[in-house]
């Protein structure tokens, strides 16, 4: 399993449309292998990312709710707080 795919289910407030597709961004990077897409691959890539994205939202939509919440913050809403603590 990617470590650094974050869990999503059980945030407060729920995982937004970009930090499911960054997750999905970063599961297809994994398994395909691919970190830079080329003009040969960039359709099979952006294709398999929103595929992934629209199951892990109709998971998420679909999962009970979780009794504690995860332990760690997504990456996206880590550097939306740094970015806020660091604004004049």
């Amino acid at each position: 399993m990617c470590r650094n795919i974050t869990t999503l289910r059980g945030l407060a407030p729920p995982a937004t449309t970009e930090e499911v597709e960054a997750a999905a961004r970063q599961y297809v990077r994994k398994v395909s292998g691919v970190q830079k897409t080329s003009a040969a691959t960039e359709a099979a890539f952006e294709q398999a990312v929103a595929l992934v994205a629209d199951a892990t939202a109709d998971l998420l939509a679909t999962l009970p709710p979780r009794r504690t919440p995860p332990r760690s913050e997504p990456p996206l809403r880590r550097l939306a707080s740094t970015a806020a603590g660091s604004a004049p």
